[in-house]
This record gives structure tokens, C-alpha cells and sequence, in this order.
């Protein structure tokens, strides 16, 4: 089946350009447009979508706030974030309102049509040029830490934590399961189970959440 793909952006002729890239793909289908972040809302609600391109800056209920919304859904579609600011908070911001993937508008087209199917497909997408800031964010200091209190660290067994820890250091399910001796069946089963409470969707979020914990620290 095709992915379906609403295009969200307040400028018409982005949105052409985006429409017109998806729809180039066999395996793609544009149900739908919107130029403002309610609009978007009420026409994911109508039509369904699963994914999202969405722009941040937009008049009315802005891109942010609308991810968030859409992603506290049960059935939430997959929001892929575009936008031509480079500043770190709207990284951070889309991450933790739930979007699982940010690139800027310069990417190039193949960039954005494989970011759509590996959100699509459940993971998370960063273009490198986000990753690389993300990563010097946190070495900064810049992004702020969680309470050692944060009640998310007492909802995760021993094994979850050291889990988490492993994947936020960038390794796959397979090499966590090396490192801590246990098969890649159970990594995986940790893997949901820790996602599910701390409320993360994705491996992105779910790093962001390790460092917000202090699990991890830059190096």
C-alpha cells in the first residue's frame, strides 16, 4: 500500500514543490494539504495520513504545537518536520512534541522522500546536519536535564536502564544484545517496554530522554 502523506506549510508554492516530489514516488500518495497547523489537524482527523510534513513557522497554531497534538493520539500518523531555521530549539521542541524526524528545506529531494519511508517504517530520521548540532547541543550543556527525581527513572527495571543507556550510545538492537550478553529477541522486547514508559516513540526520542535523565553524559 501507498504511504500516505499530508503536506503542511504556509507558503503555496513550498507546498506545490513537496506535493509534487512525494507524488513523483510509486509508492507514495498525497491525501491531503494544509497552511496552518489547525488545518492540519482537523484534516488528519478527516482524511488520516501516515505521515506528516510539517513546517514549524506558520500563522495561527504553529508546527510545534500541532505535532504535539497529533502525536497524543492513539493512532497518531508519523510527523516528519521541515523548516529552514537552523536554531537547536526547534530540534529540540519537535523531538520532544513527538516528531520523528526533522530535515531542513534545503535537503535534497531523494533526502525527503527516504526520510518518509523510514518514519514511515517506525524509526526516526535526522538529517546529518541536525545530528551533528543535536550532538553539540548536549556537549555544550545547552539542553537542559531532568530532576534526579524524575519519576521516569523508577518506572525502568535495572535491564531497561542498561538498555537504554547502550541505545543512546547509537547501538543497534544486535549490539546491544553483544554487549550485555542477552539475545536480540529480548533486546527488542526491553527496547518497547522502555519506550512505552518513558513515552517516547522512537530511538531519537528515546536518547533525548537518556540524557534529560543523566543516564548518559557527552563526552
Amino acid at each position: 500500500m501507498a504511504i500516505r502523506v499530508i503536506v503542511v506549510d504556509d507558503q503555496l508554492m513550498v507546498r506545490a514543490g513537496l506535493c509534487a516530489i512525494v507524488a513523483s514516488q510509486g509508492d507514495m500518495e498525497v491525501v491531503g494539504e494544509a497552511g496552518d497547523g489547525q488545518s492540519a489537524l482537523e484534516l488528519t482527523a478527516r482524511v488520516g495520513a501516515d505521515v506528516v510534513l510539517m513546517d514549524v513557522r506558520m500563522p495561527g497554531m504553529d508546527g510545534l504545537t500541532a505535532t504535539a497534538r497529533l502525536t497524543a493520539e492513539t493512532t497518531a500518523p508519523r510527523v516528519l518536520v521541515l523548516t529552514t531555521f537552523h536554531q537547536d530549539a526547534y530540534v529540540f521542541q519537535a523531538l520532544r512534541a513527538g516528531a520523528s524526524g526533522f530535515l531542513l528545506k534545503d535537503s535534497d529531494p531523494a533526502e525527503l522522500v527516504a526520510a518518509i519511508r523510514v518514519v514511515a517504517g517506525g524509526d526516526a530520521m535526522l538529517s546529518p546536519t541536525v545530528t551533528r548540532r543535536l550532538i553539540d547541543a548536549f556537549a555544550r550543556g545547552t539542553v537542559s536535564s531532568a530532576q534526579p527525581d524524575d519519576p521516569r527513572l523508577t518506572l525502568l527495571t535495572p535491564r531497561e536502564r542498561e538498555v537504554l543507556v547502550q541505545l543512546a550510545g547509537g547501538l543497534s538492537n544486535a549490539e546491544i544484545g553483544d554487549v550485555l550478553g542477552i539475545g536480540t529477541g529480548t533486546v527488542k522486547a526491553h527496547v518497547n517496554a522502555l519506550l512505552a514508559k518513558i513515552g517516547a516513540r522512537d530511538r531519537v526520542q528515546a536518547t533525548i530522554v537518556a540524557y534529560d535523565l543523566g543516564l548518559v553524559t557527552p563526552r
